[in-house]
């Protein structure tokens, strides 16, 4: 049984720069500061060179250990891992999380990105759902949101000073 999220915002950066945060662990951890039981990122180290099959070690902000090991690098359009060593509690409802972003850039400001981050949650039976769902549902897909916006900021923030 599978539990799906999503979350998109346009950015006005263009593909290619937005990619380049979401894969840059030191950039984009401080960006994903969670939202109610879901703990922001401390850090998010690779284990080696990023490519495909790499994996990445993601440590929260209350001190536990994540893993993500890298499904798909197309760059500037498709980024996609499966993020697993969920800790407990939520390693009761979900197996792992296979996480997907597309960057897309816009037919009517090419320099602006439509981002899509979409999370799919093995849930640990059906039995799981009841409890997954407000979790998942009500704190992990806020959590992508919030990210989403500051992720916008920053690259807006960027894009304005350079223009000075």
């Amino acid at each position: 049984m599978h539990l799906r999220l999503l979350a998109e915002r346009s950015i006005a950066a263009a593909p290619a720069a937005v990619y380049a945060l979401v894969l840059d662990g030191n950039r984009f951890a401080p960006l994903f500061e969670g939202y109610g039981p879901i703990p922001g990122l401390e850090r998010i180290q690779p284990l080696g060179p990023v490519e495909v099959g790499a994996v990445r070690e993601v440590r929260d902000l209350r001190g536990a250990v994540l893993h993500e090991r890298i499904t798909a690098l197309e760059p500037p359009q498709r980024h996609a891992y499966t993020l697993y060593d969920l800790p407990a509690p939520l390693s009761w409802l979900a197996r792992e999380g296979r996480a997907e972003w597309r960057f897309q850039a816009m037919a009517d400001d090419p320099g602006a990105t439509r981002v899509s981050w979409r999370y799919d949650f093995e849930l640990t039976g059906p039995w799981a759902w009841p409890l997954a769902w407000p979790v998942l549902r009500g704190a992990m897909q806020p959590a992508m949101r919030g990210c989403l916006e500051r992720i916008a900021q920053t690259l807006e923030q960027a894009w304005r000073a350079e223009r000075r």
